[in-house]
């Protein structure tokens, strides 16, 4: 198989797994592909529960069956809602869903009501209230949302799709998914995506998506294609292929890898749902371009040059400064302070503005002046010698403590402490302690030398 990342792929109202051909195509070198058909459409169309819990349940099981360990989902109109539903239960830490690794929206469906002209709404219902689509109905709805006229496969495959979808799911969707509320469920999702829509397209276009998806996904990537309407896994699959690319190379370059063997510890039942839900949280791609909550732009930039000098990475790193800054900004710490320092933030600004134009040094330099604040002989006119060494004793603390809570860095070190139990009554705990024994559960890698 494969050492690459899955992608799931959930489809629109009235399509089906088969809309995703031409983009699979143009992916299937750099992903493991998984196209699927949501209850009552396509060849799932007599599948009995096509709910919006339905659909979500059924993706959830596809994604465990397939034991991905790390995967993004992408979810087009009707499938966004089901995608940013299954992406928060990965989130949660619910089992056999660890690895989730970003979001990709095609004009997708939000969490919040999906905003739809309701006299449109009413049509729309009203073609399959006594049964399947028509060809009629089916032609005005692919006509209605596209930009320019689709090619003569394209079109007759998203016909087709229209023609057997099931009129239950079909209405169950307008009359109810479609309204469904989930935003209070739901919380914002901190995790990498893209939002792609068509210029030509309605209510789930540019101003819908800024109304509702973006505001779930505050990292979320806003993507415009001109001339493009709805149906963009049939108009532009070039483009989408283009932009999940792009968000996996942001995502690839911006996260270590946590292994296959130990994410599937982690997705286990050995492991707690809350404990899953912390793993699953650390192991998601730090921002790009992080905007400081606690420090100042530059206090981050110096503070950052010093995690690289405490803690060197290789490959992707995990940009321990900005996972400080945000916890020093929640007012989290490991619980305790010298009694002559300052609170945690004060003592940070204090010492990264005495620091100031660390980052501008070099390597070398870097490591004498960190050696010398270590030593208790640097200072400022602002602070003592001996307040810098304490507070870089607690800064080092914060680093390697950061360091070592990434599932990445659990899995290079060999620790699986955490896989204690689950949450069942009884805890399967360890059998084997004696140094150089493990457990036959316990995953085959290589550790840290």
């Amino acid at each position: 198989m494969k050492d690459c990342p899955n992608l799931f792929f959930l489809h629109a109202l009235g399509s089906s797994r088969k809309a995703w051909d031409e983009l699979a195509r143009h992916l299937a070198a750099d992903f493991q592909i998984v196209t699927l058909d949501l209850p009552g459409f396509g060849d799932a169309v007599d599948a009995p529960d096509s709910t919006v819990e339905g659909m979500v349940e059924a993706v959830v099981q596809a994604i465990r069956t397939s034991g991905a360990t790390r995967w993004l989902i992408v979810g087009h109109s009707m499938g966004g809602k089901i995608a940013s539903i299954v992406a928060a239960r990965a989130l949660a830490g619910e089992t056999g869903l660890f690895g989730l690794s970003g979001v990709v929206l095609l004009a997708g469906s939000p969490l919040s009501p999906e905003p739809m002209d309701e006299d449109r709404r009413q049509k729309m219902i009203g073609w399959a209230s006594q049964g399947p689509l028509t060809p009629a109905s089916a032609r005005e709805f692919v006509d209605e949302n596209i930009g320019a006229p689709l090619p003569d496969h394209h079109d007759q495959r998203a016909v087709q799709d229209l023609l057997r979808s099931s009129p239950h799911a079909w209405v169950a969707w307008l009359e109810r998914g479609s309204r469904e509320d989930w935003s209070r469920k739901v919380p914002c999702l901190d995790v990498p995506a893209l939002i792609i829509v068509g210029k030509q397209d309605g209510d789930l276009g540019e101003q819908g998506q800024l109304q509702t998806n973006a505001r779930t996904y505050p990292r979320a990537e806003l993507r415009v294609l001109e001339g493009a309407g709805h149906l963009l896994p049939l108009e532009r699959p070039e483009a989408v292929a283009e932009g999940i690319r792009d968000l996996w190379s942001i995502v690839s370059t911006k996260a270590p890898h946590v292994p296959a063997a130990f994410a599937r510890v982690v997705a286990s039942a050995r492991v707690s749902r809350r404990m899953r839900a912390i793993l699953a949280n650390r192991a998601i791609a730090d921002p790009v371009a992080a905007t400081p909550k606690a420090l100042s732009p530059s206090q981050l930039q110096t503070l950052r040059a010093i995690a690289r000098c405490v803690i060197p990475q290789t490959g992707p790193e995990i940009d321990l400064a900005n996972r400080l800054d945000a916890q020093l900004f929640a007012g989290k710490s490991d619980g305790w302070r010298h009694a002559e320092m300052p609170s945690d933030l004060d003592a940070y600004r204090r010492a990264l503005d005495a620091l100031a134009g660390f980052e501008n040094l070099s390597h070398q330099a870097q490591v004498e002046r960190l050696r010398l604040v270590a030593q208790g002989g640097d200072g400022a006119a602002v602070w003592s010698p001996d307040k810098m060494r304490l507070w870089f004793q607690d800064a080092c603390a914060d680093l390697v403590r950061l360091w070592v809570a990434h599932p990445a860095t659990m899995a290079r070190i060999g620790f699986d402490g955490f896989a204690n139990g689950g949450d069942g009554l009884r805890k399967q705990g360890f059998e084997r302690l004696a140094a150089g024994e493990r457990e036959s559960w316990e995953p085959l890698i290589e550790v840290l030398s």
